[in-house]
């Protein structure tokens, strides 16, 4: 089979040259794809029908679902993976995938380009559970991951030819503005919270950015008195179960901060607190190594952290944001006290700096005005 991409109505048409009975006929196939910037998507995929073509004498069909389909890629994709990211691929195909699909029976040989991209343009308008309209562009972009994998199994399964889920078209990604507070909010904060059990796991998580996975996972042999220094090594994450793990999300998580006396203090208050706790509770004490924990020992849940911020910001009439921006207000402090996006990047434990550039460069402000000041010297002189 030969064929060429051709233009009809604003949209990428493939031109396919078949053979019935020694003649030559031309076949018309939609590629669903517009003209304008998806010329190189159009060209994959003549590529992608010709090739298919070409390797078979008949067409690949299979009745499978696409359902079950997802269902096989689940129970692969659980060897490969850690426990938190496999929760996550399981949680999205339970709510968002695997109803959809078991609800209307599509099944591998009459999934199209079209049929994907109908499942997609319905999520983006009323996906969400609560039906209070649709799913963003990144959780479409995590349905897309779990779909496209899955069905690029079945290629590889030889249950179908080729993977139409490359081809659909998502929404563009909108950049997301984090939210933060100052060292003055930070503050009133604090000063709320000031009978609160939480207050400590508050400060340590504003003082040095973690992530909630690292200030939950926090042990003993984290904090080093001696040489003053804190370590990141363990972490406590959730997605639908508690998960504990000796490693970090990645090689740059693990990092090491200078214990300040505020931290120092912290953390010798909670050895104390253990201590007492321990003589108190006996035998029923839940004996364990991590440092933020209830009386009877029992560390503090992932969620309880989250849900009680939370309310604690709304019974005070403070500005909402998330647990997890306080890290934000971390790097927002650093940034606009002088410190570079390297040395931030380092801070925060990012795997490179061009992350902490999307994230926070727009906060370096001190910087650019000190580039516009520089600029306008230059200029001055000039004239």
């Amino acid at each position: 089979m030969t064929g060429s991409l051709q233009i009809k109505n604003g949209k990428f048409y493939m031109a396919l040259n078949v053979y019935v009975n020694g003649k030559r006929k031309i076949k018309w196939k939609s590629t669903g794809l517009t003209v304008k910037g998806n010329k190189r998507k159009a060209e994959q995929m003549l590529h992608d029908t010709i090739a298919a073509a070409k390797q078979q004498t008949a067409p690949l069909y299979s009745d499978m679902p696409v359902s079950d389909c997802v269902r096989l890629w689940l129970e692969k994709v659980q060897r490969r993976v850690d426990e938190v990211t496999y929760q996550g691929y399981e949680l999205t195909a339970r709510l968002h995938v695997l109803p959809y699909f078991d609800e209307n029976g599509l099944k591998l040989c009459d999934c199209t380009i079209d049929t994907l991209q109908s499942y997609f343009d319905e999520k983006y308008k009323n996906g969400r559970k609560n039906g209070k309209g649709g799913l963003s562009p990144t959780s479409l972009r995590q349905l897309k991951n779990i779909i496209n994998q899955s069905l690029t199994e079945a290629v590889k399964g030889g249950l179908i030819a080729s993977n139409p889920c490359q081809y659909v078209e998502l929404p563009r990604k909108e950049r997301y503005e984090s939210h933060y507070y100052t060292a003055e909010q930070l503050q009133q904060l604090f000063d709320a919270m000031r009978d609160d059990a939480m207050l400590p796991l508050v400060k340590i998580t504003a003082l040095y950015g973690l992530r909630r996975s690292e200030l939950l996972g926090l042990k003993w042999d984290s904090v080093d008195f001696t040489n003053g220094l804190v370590f990141i090594r363990h972490t406590v994450s959730k997605v639908t179960k508690v998960v504990e793990k000796d490693k970090t999300k990645s090689q740059s998580s693990r990092r090491s901060f200078p214990l300040t006396d505020e931290a120092r203090g912290i953390f010798l208050a909670a050895k104390a607190a253990e201590e007492e706790n321990l003589r108190l509770f006996r035998k029923s004490y839940k004996v364990n190594d991590y440092i933020f924990k209830w009386p009877d020992g029992t560390p503090f849940a992932p969620d309880y952290v989250t849900h009680h911020f939370a309310k604690v910001l709304k019974q005070n009439g403070l500005p909402h944001i998330r647990f997890h921006e306080l890290r934000h207000s971390c790097a927002s402090l650093l940034i606009n006290n002088g410190c570079g996006l390297k040395d931030v990047q380092e801070w925060m434990g990012h795997s490179d700096i061009q992350m902490t550039a999307n994230i926070y460069g727009h906060l370096d402000t001190a910087r650019k005005q000190g580039l516009a000041e520089k600029l306008t010297s230059c200029l001055v002189k000039q004239q």
